[in-house]
């Protein structure tokens, strides 16, 4: 990886480059849900918890199909990244204090249903990786456990476009 996304993400962040100071407080627990978990969640999940480590912030991502188990950890966001997910009726999640986690939905294309040769499908998991990395940089640049959940809401709700 070359210095210049991780520069990139500092600024975005507000952070220098020796951001590496971790923060007392718990961790924000981030839920990426997709249908099969094949790509995108993946994806999403790997690149949060990379740049939030990279950026000192305590937020931890995992990822899983829309059909979790009953063993789920309390959650304050759960994002679903594939249209099919985002319409399934999901069950309910476990949060912190008695609230259920923040729920939105970030939808991008299945890069592994992306046709063409194998430069093109590389291609497609590349705009997806771009188009995942940008919201969770964004994501990191929020004060996540400073905000109420209606305004968390409508803040990644805003990074998605929505």
């Amino acid at each position: 990886m070359n210095a210049a996304p991780s520069r990139a993400a500092d600024a975005v962040a507000g952070l220098g480059p020796d951001a590496s100071a971790a923060d007392t407080r718990p961790s924000v627990e981030v839920l990426f849900l997709c249908t099969h978990n094949s790509a995108r969640s993946i994806l999403a999940e790997a690149m949060l918890n990379h740049w939030a480590r990279r950026l000192g912030r305590p937020v931890r991502a995992q990822s899983a199909g829309s059909a979790p188990g009953t063993a789920v950890q309390p959650l304050d966001i759960v994002v679903t990244v594939c249209d099919d997910a985002a319409a399934e009726s999901c069950p309910y999640f476990v949060g912190r204090a008695g609230r259920r986690p923040v729920r939105l939905h970030w939808g991008v294309p299945d890069p592994s249903r992306a046709e063409g040769d194998a430069t093109q499908r590389r291609r497609a998991f590349e705009l997806t990786r771009q188009a995942l990395g940008y919201r969770v940089l964004q994501l990191l640049a929020l004060p996540l456990q400073d905000l109420s959940a209606t305004d968390l809401q409508s803040a990644l709700r805003s990074i998605a476009g929505n």
